[in-house]
């Protein structure tokens, strides 16, 4: 048998929103009826991206939990709204399971589901669980991870490691020359770049990361800088004073606040400069790609640092913290890029091992087996 109505709570960051954007498209494209509930200050942004690919969804009341007073109370009147909301959803779209991606945003449906005996099922982003998933997975049948998890024991319920669910356009370009990736690079933005000198892709997440585009910049000045061709997404309102600072340099460069296009980006790249969210974690092992990783310092948990380490433990890329001596580690470490640029891109290719491109599809099957199935779900990851 198989799953034939999936309604996927995703509300909250991008980081929730996408990867279950990205199974509700797989499942549709399976034939499968599928429900987006998203809730946060996102909501009407993510509802129209969802409305963009034909995905029915509707916008709940969500917010995060609050020890403060009035922000407890605003918790709990949103959280009784959304789910009365998801209660009267679910029987019209006949939801056959819940697939839960995390955050807080996750609780009114997860609540919903259960007072409706409706199967839950949890995705995290991340190698550390969040609150939220640790919380629901008394409720759930199963959890599937980005990541194997160092916490993952704290579960009440089996977790599996699937991966993270990419976008369908990342996925169909995993094999892309560099080539053909430069070539549309250059048509979209009116580049010149070239696919004999190396590429370096820097970018700090959707809204930049200040400290990260600082350190970028100072690569500038080094002996050999020249040879590199710069793309660096500054994040919104930040490309400005890039290039100020890129003014100067004589060398191939392209300054964005963000891209569309990061399905080109990240084949045309040979070296890459990162934060280290799980998005950005799996995208670079699905591409086999090198790559500086400079987790987020005032992340939950240091979490950054859990998911950054699935890469640098097989010698596919670095971990570089964001502290005082960020810029000094980073030009050590490009000027040897700069020195043996092969020995870099073989060791990025050793990520193409660890990528799990088709994650989505994992994730449906995993619910399938699990609800139409008398098959062992997996063990649970220690």
């Amino acid at each position: 048998m198989k799953l034939e109505r999936l309604a996927i709570s995703c509300g909250g960051t991008g980081g929730h929103f996408y990867p279950g954007l990205a199974v509700a498209r797989k499942f549709k494209e399976n034939g499968g009826n599928v429900l987006l509930l998203i809730g946060g200050k996102n909501a009407p942004a993510q509802s129209r991206i969802a409305d963009s690919y034909g995905i029915e969804n509707i916008q709940i009341p969500a917010s995060p939990p609050s020890l403060r007073p009035m922000g407890f109370l605003r918790f709990f009147r949103n959280f009784l709204a959304g789910k009365k909301a998801v209660k009267k959803a679910f029987p019209a779209h006949k939801t056959q399971a819940l697939l839960c991606m995390g955050s807080f945003a996750s609780l009114p449906p997860a609540f919903a589901a259960k007072s409706l005996s409706i199967p839950i099922f949890l995705h995290d982003g991340n190698a550390r669980l969040g609150k939220a998933n640790k919380f629901l997975s008394r409720y759930a049948k199963a959890i599937a991870l980005s990541f194997p998890s160092p916490d993952a024991a704290k579960c009440h319920c089996p977790a599996i490691f699937t991966g993270m669910p990419l976008r369908k356009e990342l996925k169909e370009n995993i094999s892309l020359s560099k080539e053909k990736a430069i070539d549309f690079i250059n048509e979209k933005y009116n580049t010149s770049f070239v696919t004999e000198k190396p590429v370096l892709l820097a970018f700090g997440g959707s809204l930049g990361a200040a400290s990260l585009n600082k350190a970028v910049l100072q690569l500038l000045t080094l002996p050999g800088a020249e040879k590199l061709q710069f793309i660096h997404l500054a994040g919104k309102g930040k490309v400005l004073e890039l290039e100020e600072a890129y003014a100067s340099f004589k060398g191939k460069k392209l300054l964005l606040e963000s891209s569309d296009a990061m399905h080109f980006l990240y084949p045309a790249a040979d070296l890459i400069i990162c934060r280290a969210g799980g998005s950005t974690v799996a995208e670079s092992a699905c591409f086999g790609k090198y790559t500086f990783l400079v987790p987020y310092p005032f992340a939950a948990e240091d979490h950054q640092f859990d998911n950054a380490s699935f890469l640098a433990e097989s010698g596919g890329a670095s971990i570089l913290r964001d502290d005082a001596f960020l810029v000094e580690k980073l030009k050590k470490n490009v000027s040897s890029f700069l020195a043996s640029p092969g020995i870099f891109m073989e060791n990025g290719r050793k990520n193409l091992a660890k990528g799990k491109p088709e994650a989505d599809e994992e994730i449906i099957s995993l619910m399938e087996n699990i609800l139409f199935s008398a098959q062992n779900p997996g063990k649970k990851e220690e």
